[in-house]
């Protein structure tokens, strides 16, 4: 069956014109725990992130890496030996690179192509759902004769997030029984290697050290430089139509020998095809059918958390939750709620929706849920002042699609709990103001705001007192919880809802509404003068399902912010007027972070803008998809298929921060179905 889409990457004559080209471009293959492998086309390892497989492993541990590198070369009959891809070692030649011969996405999937002479070698990565298992599947296409594949791998086992400066300074310990080999190190498990599909050997051949430098986080500002241990290579030989696989795995040997290396791509290819046919009709071709594939690397079930498992299985229920980017982001509160509609419910995972909802329902305290859970650690922390109301957004799209009220029967009393919390007072300094009805946020040492840039002691974006969204998304959620119990016949709760509406509507509209500007205050009643920053938070005055903002002033403050802050690949978090604007996203940490919100571009407030859009000019659907024909380029750059975090806030707009963001992808994703007008090519 022939992909409903496949990208090629768009290079003169098929063929990149420089190795920056193949180095720029990244890949990243998921396996629905958290777990990844990813990298750059050319095989040159640019982050401390990249790898052929990151486990997702209990806590303590986390996400660990535990294959880091591989040197790939081949040995021609005439006993020439050429390398592929990888850092090249000693002795190897920027020559040696000229054998590349395409990339593409199959289903999502990395495949490569490599030219030697009269052979053509592929190379396929694919790692098995839901097991910490990767697969490296070469094949060789067309020529005459037997080559050698030869593979060196490295490794430096650590936290995947952690600096690369920790000392390894003495070899790991190997051992073999037949064709089975295992790395072991301290404290950590072991990492089981094998070649299947043909026969193979691992030369051990003493062990080696080499360097690796990682240029990105040299930019970034942190340690950049990395030792690697190879205890060997693996060798096979492969004639055409032969396929070797290189396996490596945390899992147990029974588990990882149960399913071939074929077998697991034909089930992950089955798996991915299965994905678009669930999916919206709307979404089963070209670059929806791409961010389909996209969103499914994101939805994961959280094994590192051994306790909600254990629950969720007793109830007879599922755990599942979000990871809100790739690759150091874990699953965020906020983010996961911003991003559910987009990516199960218009992707046909309504099921796992309701799972992911009820998971975070579980981690409810104070009437708060989790900013975001710790890499390897079971609990959450809830230093936020929106994702809970984004939780009741969430709820309302997931009913809406589902029809689900078991589910909001279940989640009930928990809202209605969240509710009483924030209306007596909660952590943070969360809670209404009884002078007016509005919701204030704000703890020394705290960003609780999605605008959360902090360094050391230096708060980047002070919006300590009542944010405009926070306020959006608190009548929102006042207005929604009444609706919900009004459906239940729970009539005099929620006239008492609509109270605290009404109240919180009227001094919105009064004290959020800077005439002299046209637009509303970002924050008032904080630590400074209230403050009249253009800032795109003030969409969600318009855009939620239950806009605070009264309807004539809608237009005007769109205008400002589609003159303002719109571009190609989202909205600028800062107006270019302001004294604080930042065109640039990049440098070390200090530098990035004082550029977070003063500017750069956020590709998930497409979402909100076009929601604001479509209000205002509900005939406009044709031009609000136009809004969105900057992301058909940018899913061949950067991370290929999927959509970055942040961008440059000025031309070209460079893509910079995580290389694949939920969030990003989700609200990319809703928003071109909710256009219904032509797709773009491919």
């Amino acid at each position: 069956m022939k992909p409903p889409s496949v990208y090629r990457l768009p290079w003169p004559g098929g063929q990149p014109t420089d190795l920056a080209q193949l180095v720029e471009r990244e890949w990243l293959v998921t396996n629905g725990l958290g777990g990844y492998a990813s990298g750059t086309i050319a095989g040159v390892c640019t982050r401390r992130y990249h790898g052929l497989l990151i486990s997702a492993l209990p806590a303590p541990l986390g996400r660990m890496m535990m294959f880091n590198h591989l040197v790939e070369r081949i040995r021609l009959p005439s006993g020439q030996l050429v390398l592929l891809a990888g850092d090249p070692l000693p002795g190897a030649s920027e020559a040696d690179r000229d054998r590349f011969a395409g990339f593409t996405l199959e289903y999502g999937l990395p495949v490569w192509r490599y030219r030697v002479d009269s052979f053509l070698l592929e190379k396929r990565v694919v790692l098995q759902y839901r097991a910490n298992t990767t697969h490296l599947i070469y094949r060789l296409v067309e020529g005459e004769g037997t080559l050698t594949v030869w593979l060196r791998p490295g490794f430096h086992f650590r936290p995947h997030e952690s600096a690369v400066s920790q000392d390894l300074s003495k070899p790991y310990g190997v051992s073999a029984q037949g064709d089975r080999f295992e790395i072991v190190a301290p404290e950590v498990p072991c990492l089981r290697m094998q070649l299947r599909e043909s026969p193979g050997a691992l030369v051990l051949d003493g062990g080696r050290f080499y360097d690796v430098e990682y240029p990105h986080e040299r930019d970034r500002g942190y340690a950049h430089h990395d030792v690697l241990w190879s205890p060997g290579y693996f060798r096979a030989e492969l004639a055409t139509g032969q396929q070797v696989a290189l396996v490596a795995s945390t899992e147990p040997w029974d588990s990882l020998t149960a399913v071939s290396p074929s077998e697991s791509l034909a089930a992950e290819l089955e798996r991915r095809r299965r994905l678009i046919e669930m999916a919206d009709p709307r979404a089963r071709e070209g670059t929806a059918a791409e961010l389909v594939l996209a969103a499914d690397q994101f939805i994961i079930t959280p094994t590192t958390r051994v306790a909600d498992a254990a629950r969720a299985h007793a109830a007879g229920d599922e755990v599942r939750s979000v990871i809100a980017g790739y690759h150091w982001f874990t699953d965020w509160g906020r983010d996961t709620m911003i991003s559910l509609e987009g990516l199960t419910l218009v992707t046909g995972r309504s099921t796992e929706a309701g799972y992911i909802l009820r998971t975070f329902a579980h981690h409810v305290r104070d009437g708060l849920i989790p900013n975001l859970f710790p890499e390897g650690e079971q609990s959450g922390l809830y230093h936020t002042a929106d994702a809970t109301l984004w939780f009741f957004h969430a709820l309302d799209r997931y009913l809406l699609a589902s029809g689900d009220r078991a589910t909001l029967r279940l989640l009930l009393p928990t809202m209605q709990n969240i509710i009483s919390e924030h209306l007596k007072g909660t952590r943070f300094g969360i809670g209404v103001d009884p002078a007016d009805g509005l919701l204030r946020q704000g703890a020394d040492g705290y960003q609780l705001t999605w605008m959360d840039a902090k360094v050391g002691d230096w708060v980047v974006t002070p919006r300590r007192g009542k944010a405009v969204e926070i306020n959006a998304l608190w009548y929102n959620a006042l207005r929604l919880l009444s609706g919900w119990l009004d459906s239940e016949a729970k009539h005099e709760q929620a006239r008492e809802l609509d109270e605290h509406s009404a109240r919180a509507y009227e001094s919105f509209n009064a004290r959020f509404w800077c005439a002299e500007r046209d637009w509303l205050y970002d924050v008032i009643d904080g630590e400074g003068p209230d403050s009249a920053r253009m800032r795109p938070n003030q969409l969600f005055a318009i855009s939620l399902t239950h806009p605070v903002l009264a309807t004539p002033r809608w237009p005007a403050v769109l205008g400002h912010v589609q003159e303002q802050l719109l571009t190609p690949m989202g909205l600028r978090s800062l107006g270019p007027a302001e004294p604080e604007y930042k065109p640039r996203y990049d440098g070390d940490l200090r530098s990035r972070d004082a550029a977070y919100h003063q500017g750069t571009v956020w590709a998930w407030l497409i979402g909100p803008f076009i929601d604001a859009y479509l209000r205002v000019y509900p005939e406009e659907r044709d031009k609000a998809r136009q809004l969105l024909l900057g992301f058909c380029d940018h899913l061949n750059e950067a991370c290929v298929g999927s959509i970055s975090e942040v961008f440059d806030a000025e031309n070209p707009f460079n893509p910079r921060g995580c290389i694949a963001q939920a969030w990003s992808v989700a609200e990319v994703l809703r928003c071109w179905l909710l256009t219904e007008s032509e797709k773009c090519e491919n």
